[in-house]
């Protein structure tokens, strides 16, 4: 989860302060009571209680991401991506049918840290009912079917094929490679040519044996149920589930030890640069402190200090950011930019300047103060429906976060200060032990 603000807009300071303490009050309001319990094969449940609206949000969290694969890179993916196109003897047609003729909603989704899937329904007995039904079977009963696996590994070999085109996407895998080494983050989630070519539907079935299990599950449930109601569809959606085992701690990202650089000669007139270290981890101690921070540095887009120096003061790029990505284990920091292949060295080298130049004088009181108000500001927007509660709690469960975290959100943003965003970003933030990576054409010589 990486919160972002919104810009509010200054018209004195007496109205804005107003602004800022009516979403306070909106916000104290509308967050959520999270109840949670354990289900008796294992599993967590988070559920909130929300009658305002007839519908129903359900999320089953796996720790079964790309961070899973192992030497099989792309195994975790795949297997996310099956899980709909057959099961219990149903084909995709009829599944996506089955779903459709009760106005419900299938999702389903990959990334490093964990794989999920998720179902919206209204609540409505004769339309949830049969949509609970038919989640369960695709969540605990999956066919693998092979058709559907080669039209499936054929569309995911044509998309890597498709990234060699891309060269951000060249210079985002070249980026984790030389931030994580050899560390299972390292490997793209979507796999190498060669690896999902090796893969077959029995290394799926196997995948899924492993990692999609009671266990190693957690169970969002926001909406108009009450809780005995919700008790009752935890056990039935995850009955069919493997009591099983929780996947094993993942290794320590171990720090970069000195700064790396490398140049990927790639035909194109605009340079993606990427510069960057692993961060901090879900629950780090110094998480608000140097989210606040970055929020100042370079992840408020164009009033950041980073988009302001590169891109308003120079016109060197049109985008220019940076932004932490917590994860099980320390999620990267990233610093970047695209601009033209002949301004490339300058503009990296404002963006080391002006990263140098916050870690040793840090933000100034009014910078803080304004960002603060921007994220808080734009909080309640975050937590505005069923469907953004349930990705939240997606989040405290699978990380195992504080069940009040979204209540001392605002309150931990408020605590942070400039002495501790300067003290946490020398602790935590080393540029002379960063990856760039630099994808584009090599400038031309001087005549």
């Amino acid at each position: 989860m990486y919160v972002e603000g919104i810009i509010v807009k200054k018209h004195g300071g007496r109205l804005l302060l107003t602004l800022l303490a009516l979403c306070q009050v909106t916000l104290a309001h509308a967050l959520p009571d999270i109840q949670s319990w354990k289900t008796e094969k294992g599993a967590r449940v988070l559920f909130v209680e929300a009658h305002e609206l007839p519908m129903i949000d359900v999320r089953v969290v796996f720790d079964a991401g790309g961070a899973r694969d192992g030497k099989q890179a792309g195994v975790a993916s795949l297997t996310n991506a099956l899980l709909d196109q057959g099961a219990a003897g149903l084909n995709a047609d009829q599944i996506a049918q089955g779903f459709e003729q009760v106005g419900s909603n299938l999702g389903s989704g990959s990334e490093r840290d964990m794989a999920w899937l998720s179902l919206r329904s209204l609540t409505d007995r004769k339309l949830l009912e049969p949509s609970l039904e038919l989640f369960g079977k695709v969540l605990t009963r999956p066919d693998f079917p092979q058709a559907d696996f080669l039209r499936e590994q054929k569309r995911t070999l044509i998309g890597l094929e498709y990234q060699k085109q891309k060269p951000g996407s060249i210079a985002s895998r070249a980026f984790y490679q030389g931030v994580y080494g050899d560390h299972p983050y390292a490997q793209d989630p979507s796999g190498t040519e060669d690896s999902v070519k090796a893969l077959s539907t029995d290394d799926l079935r196997r995948f899924y044996q492993r990692y999609y299990v009671a266990r190693n599950a957690t169970l969002v449930i926001v909406g108009d149920v009450t809780r005995k109601q919700a008790q009752s569809i935890a056990d039935r959606v995850l009955d069919g589930l493997a009591e099983g085992e929780k996947a094993p701690v993942l290794p320590k990202v171990a720090d970069l030890q000195a700064a790396q650089t490398k140049f990927i000669e790639h035909p194109t007139t605009q340079s993606h640069v990427l510069v960057g270290a692993p961060g901090i981890k879900r629950g780090d101690v110094d998480y608000f402190t140097l989210y606040v921070g970055n929020h100042i540095l370079g992840g408020s887009g164009l009033v950041s200090r980073i988009s302001q120096e590169i891109r308003e003061k120079r016109g060197l790029s049109y985008s220019a950011y940076s932004y932490f990505i917590p994860m099980k284990r320390k999620g990267p920091y990233t610093l970047g930019f695209q601009t033209r292949n002949d301004q490339r060295e300058e503009a990296l080298s404002v963006l080391r300047e002006t990263l140098q130049n916050f870690i040793d004088k840090g933000p100034t009181e009014k910078e803080l103060q304004s960002s603060k108000n921007n994220i808080i500001g734009g909080f309640p927007l975050r937590v505005s429906s069923n469907g953004k509660i349930a990705e939240y709690l997606a989040v405290i469960g699978f990380y195992d976060l504080p069940l009040d975290y979204l209540s001392t959100f605002t309150e931990n943003v408020e605590a942070v200060t400039v002495e501790g965003i300067k003290d946490a970003y020398r602790r935590r933030v080393h540029p002379d032990r960063m990856v760039t990576i630099m994808v584009g054409e090599a400038a031309e010589p001087e005549s």
